[in-house]
């Protein structure tokens, strides 16, 4: 007689713990998010952490956060990173910064060391937001808490200089004299700053994530936020914003077909107008027809000449203000500490071959953050994708005549703007995500004759 025997097993435990371990691990990331997001506010209120002090606050709590990343990783044996296409370039660079410091190929070896670790806290704040800002949820809190940032921070900017009799935060007088709006001493960093977030409230006020007065709530944060780009005064701000709502515009047409954003658009440029002339500041707009280059112009041609005793390696990362009295052409009373056009010193300090990595650095940026941005009108990881873009087109287009990405904060903004451009949501192969942006055109279709 042949019997047979069972074995139950019961799997409630092992369900149990899986669970458990999934919980923890997203509060772990929540926690990682909540801590992105703190010390890219502090660096933003901390006078754009372009002090030591605060430069090196900065990178201990990007050291803090890439630590407890990697902790986390390895405690649970099992390390994930993801196919996030930046990481090579932006590795590379880095790689290419340590060549100089080691073959001593920088005028500063100081300075550029110093650079170094700056460049490496951009790194891990972009490692973070690639790795932990991936689930929808995840996007939809990180895009509302900079919305509210920046619309706090933009009001308070607004009352500072009604109220202020110059100073920061009412108190701080700054080292320089200089134009100092919001937290920044120089109001065209405030401007930088402002571009890259006023997309986001812009995008989620045009489509279908928010009705009624929650859309009406986000899309006064995006004018207000706006307005103040204007009221800071700077020119080049104000031109990155009007090609922000031209590339948005041009996007939307040529994804959807429909005319609906656009006119949103140019609804929200009515709005700006007639917030400023409310504020009897109509006349901002004035600066506008003052585009003389100054002395930009000279700075950039002195560059080239620059470039051409160190065509490969550069001078070294951070050696402009060191190197440039040598080559400066016109006479001066100041003290020029950047080139004022951030692709010019790119190509002074690393040369050909640092210079090389930033096409190749944006398209991949393009390349897999415009797929995405086509879902911008259902999901957050669109919606959080195609403003991320429009951000870093601004700040880059501003780039040609200022160096918004010398200052700590707006370079962490905007590694972390690109990061988010870029990745993907999770489990989620390039086959399925056409696949998904397909199903969301499908839903457009029908969604357009609501």
């Amino acid at each position: 007689m042949k019997t047979s025997s069972y074995v139950v097993v019961d799997t409630t435990d092992s369900i149990d713990l899986g669970r458990r371990r999934a919980r923890d691990s997203g509060v772990f990331n929540s926690a990682l998010v909540i801590s992105l997001c703190a010390l890219l506010l502090f660096a933003v209120l901390a006078f754009g952490a372009v002090d030591e002090w605060s430069t090196l606050t900065f990178e201990a709590g990007a050291s803090a956060l890439f630590f407890a990343w990697a902790g986390k990783q390895l405690v649970s044996k099992e390390v994930k990173v993801s196919k996030n296409p930046l990481y090579l370039p932006t590795f590379l660079f880095f790689g290419l910064i340590l060549v100089q410091i080691v073959l001593h190929r920088s005028a500063y070896g100081y300075v550029t060391k110093y650079e170094a670790l700056q460049y490496g806290s951009y790194g891990i704040v972009l490692l973070i937001a690639a790795e932990c800002v991936r689930e929808e949820e995840a996007r939809k809190k990180f895009a509302l808490a900079l919305i509210a940032f920046g619309a706090l921070y933009a009001f308070f900017a607004l009352a500072q200089e009604l109220t202020s009799n110059g100073k920061i935060f009412w108190f701080y007088t700054p080292r320089f004299q200089t134009s100092n709006y919001g937290s920044y001493v120089n109001h065209n960093h405030y401007a930088g700053l402002m571009e890259m977030l006023v997309p986001i409230p812009l995008v989620v006020s045009m489509g279908h994530l928010f009705r009624g007065g929650k859309r009406a709530l986000v899309a006064s944060c995006a004018v207000l936020m706006a307005s103040t780009i204007f009221l800071s005064g700077s020119r080049g701000g104000m031109i990155a914003f009007v090609l922000e709502i031209v590339l948005f515009a041009a996007l939307t047409l040529a994804q959807r077909g429909s005319p609906r954003a656009a006119l949103g658009s140019v609804t929200m440029c009515i709005l700006i107008l007639a917030f400023l002339v409310f504020l009897g500041k109509g006349q901002v707009l004035g600066r506008l027809g003052d585009l003389g280059p100054g002395i930009r112009l000279n700075i950039t041609k002195d560059c080239l000449r620059m470039f051409f005793d160190r065509p490969v390696l550069g001078w070294g990362l951070g050696t402009f203000p060191t190197v440039y009295p040598s080559y400066r052409s016109f006479y001066t009373n100041m003290f020029i500490n950047e080139a004022h056009n951030d692709y010019a010193q790119l190509l002074v300090e690393t040369g050909l071959l640092g210079f090389a990595l930033m096409p190749w650095f944006l398209i991949r940026l393009y390349q897999y953050g415009l797929p995405t941005s086509r879902r911008w009108e259902f999901k957050w990881d669109g919606a959080l994708s195609l403003a991320a873009l429009m951000g870093c087109t601004g700040i880059l287009f501003h780039s040609f005549v200022d160096f918004n990405l010398q200052i700590p904060a707006n370079a962490a903004f905007f590694y972390v703007l690109c990061a988010l451009a870029a990745s993907d949501l999770p489990s989620q192969s390039s086959r399925s995500r056409r696949n998904q942006t397909l199903d969301t055109e499908e839903i457009g279709e029908h969604s357009g004759s609501d």
